[in-house]
Parts: structure tokens; sequence; C-alpha cells
């Protein structure tokens, strides 16, 4: 059985007359005769009463109607989504990012913009360090990235382009003779605590903190560790120690605490969307134009 003796068979149902029903198929009449006697052999049941007068259907021939109406229009609700899946509407995109991205705009703005556009995709959310992202991103776990690569190069197979830059800031207890001032160099900080991320957090800020500060001139001396940003706010906060931090985060305000520029060159981190090289899906090619459309208003 093909799914066009179904449809001849629903024309001539719907018409009970094969000479209207063959002209609403764009078929010859002695053809679709033929079709209809050969489902009916095939079924081994008549399907319709045929006299000179009149076409009617048969008991068996109205049962076997509302199934393969069923069956018609499962098919071509498949169709539809197998075309809207190749266009990119429809099905599951997972997105990662870090935990600074929330406190920017940009985020809550594309994936805003990216709802409006396809309100059929699943879109899974998981915020990561850049690493850990990196190796969910090889693994297939995840399609697209928001990661801050400054200081960790991503492994073969993955490309980074960066979207943006953040400078750093330094956060800072406001009870301290440096919070007064309008931006402070890192030289300035040599006998600081620094409050920073651990070495195994997955985020290449640590690396960043201490080779800015090698090229001030000194080591950080590193007091405590904390692997998320609001602990090490609240940390700075306590008088335990600085920080330095994206500048997004300094919307995070906790009494006694300061954030102040750094005078200094390179003190930025760099935001950028990390994807798996070659093919780009076509889910994924629609977020990532989202994410351009979106950029290109900045």
């Amino acid at each position: 059985m093909e799914l066009r003796h179904l449809r001849y068979f629903v024309a001539v149902a719907e018409e009970l007359h094969f000479t209207r029903a063959a002209e609403r198929l764009h078929i010859g009449q002695p053809p679709l005769s033929q079709q209809i006697q050969a489902l009916e052999a095939e079924l081994g049941v008549l399907l319709f009463e045929r006299n000179r007068r009149r076409v009617k259907l048969t008991p068996a021939g109205e049962r076997f109607l509302a199934h393969a109406r069923q069956i018609l229009a499962a098919t071509d609700a498949a169709a539809r989504d197998a075309r809207r899946a190749a266009s990119g509407e429809v099905g599951e995109l997972s997105v990662g990012f870090t935990s600074s991205l929330p406190f920017t705009s940009l985020l809550p703005a594309v994936l805003n913009d990216y709802r409006q556009r396809y309100p059929d995709v699943t879109l899974t959310l998981r915020e990561a360090f850049t690493a850990d992202q990196f190796a969910s991103l090889s693994a297939g776990k995840l399609d697209v990235g928001f990661v801050r690569f400054t200081g960790i190069e991503p492994p073969p197979g993955l490309s980074v382009r960066e979207i943006r830059r953040d400078a750093l800031r330094l956060v800072i207890n406001a009870r301290h003779p440096l919070a007064a001032h309008p931006a402070v160099s890192l030289a300035a900080l040599r006998d600081e605590p620094f409050i920073t991320y651990p070495r195994d957090a997955g985020t290449g800020l640590g690396r960043l903190v201490r080779r800015l500060c090698l090229a001030a001139g000194f080591e950080p001396q590193v007091v405590q560790e904390a692997r998320e940003a609001t602990t090490q706010i609240g940390l700075v906060a306590a008088g335990l120690g600085v920080a330095l931090l994206p500048a997004p985060l300094e919307c995070v305000r906790l009494a006694g605490v300061r954030y102040l520029p750094l005078s200094d060159d390179g003190a930025h981190v760099s935001l950028g969307v990390a994807t798996r090289e070659g093919e780009v899906p076509p889910l994924l090619a629609g977020f990532l134009a989202t994410l351009d459309a979106r950029l290109g208003q900045a």
C-alpha cells in the first residue's frame, strides 16, 4: 500500500464520484478506478458500493476512511516538521554561558530575540566555566558557548570568535585607602592579599590576574580562593583582600565594596562565542544570525 493509494481513496470517498475525484487528482478516471480496485484487492474488502447511479462507502470503507485521513494528516505533519527542522525552526539547542554573562544585557537580549524568531525551538541553558564548556562542546553536549577565553586555549576541533571585551575592575573594601582613588594601577596592589578563583576552576581569569601582576613587577599573594564571583565580592566586603573581576559584575552591590578601573594595559577579559568546527547545523545558524543581528545593534 502506498500513500498515493490512500490519497486516491480519500478523494473518491469525499467526492463519491470517480470522474470528479479524477479531475481533483489530475489523473484519468480509468487509472483511478484501477488503483481503487487494486487497493480493495490488497485489503481483501470492498470499500465502495458502485452502480450506474451512485458511489457509496461500504461500512469497511467508512472505517478505512477515518484511518486513511489520520495517516495522511500524520504524514503531512511529519513532512512539515522535517522541513522546519531543516530550516532551524524546531528542535533543541544547548547554550552554555559563563557566570558573569547574565549580568550583561547581551545574553538576555539574544535569548529574547531568538525566542521571538524561533518560538518552537527548545533552549537548554547551562552555566559553566569556560574549560567545562569546551569539554561539553567537544563531547557534543553543548551546541554553542559564551566563554571568557582569555588565558585558555580552545582544544582542537573548536573555534572561538571574540564578540566583546570587558574591562577588569578592582574589587576593594570601601575602607581601604585606595578606595577613594578614581583608578588604580596594579603596581599599587603589590602588598595586597588577593582573592581569586582556584586553579582547577576552569576559568582563565586566575592566570590572567597572575600574568598582569607579574607584568606590574610582583607575584600576587593569594590568600583566599572562591569558585563564585559573588562569593569573592562578599569576601572583599569582609575585608579579607582584593579581587579582580569583569566589569559587568560591578552591578553586584554590597555595602562596603567599591569597584575601581585599572589603569594597566591589557586589563580586560575577552568574551567569545565557541562552536565546533565544520558545517553549521540549521538550529545553530539561526542562533548565530540572531546573535550577530543583536551585536550589530550595539
